[in-house]
């Protein structure tokens, strides 16, 4: 028996409600299926491209690729779109030049086709004059 009455029970704590979803982990649960203009309504954010600064620099990742922003010029995109266009012309070039080599190839044939052709006429003409 206690001294001084009752052993120490603390009130018993009422169950908790189940949490419901907020909109937020609800979205982004959603997020493959909504399309961006639902998505900004729903969940009120603007999603861009990631950008970040290093050593002065700032670099946005666009296309797949990270691309400098240095001074708002566009000197890194600029860039970017002339390797673009580099490799564009070389490959065109490369096709070119296998067209000319194919093209080369057919009027050598040619060539060599006339050359028999003339052969043999030349040859039955010389076969006809003996005849006569």
């Amino acid at each position: 028996m206690p001294l001084f009455g009752n052993t120490f029970s603390p009130k018993k704590t009422p169950p908790r409600k189940s949490a419901s979803l907020s909109s937020l982990t609800y979205g982004e649960f959603r997020e493959l299926t909504l399309d961006r203009s639902t998505r900004e309504i729903e969940l009120g954010l603007e999603y861009g491209p990631p950008v970040m600064n290093i050593g002065g620099q700032s670099w946005k990742f666009e296309d797949g690729q990270w691309i400098t922003e240095s001074g708002g010029n566009g000197s890194g995109r600029e860039l970017q779109r002339l390797k673009k266009r580099n490799i564009q012309l070389e490959e065109e070039n490369n096709l070119l030049k296998l067209k000319i080599e194919i093209l080369m190839d057919m009027l050598t044939e040619t060539t060599v086709e006339y050359h028999l052709m003339e052969k043999e006429v030349e040859d039955i003409k010389t076969q006809h004059r003996r005849k006569k």
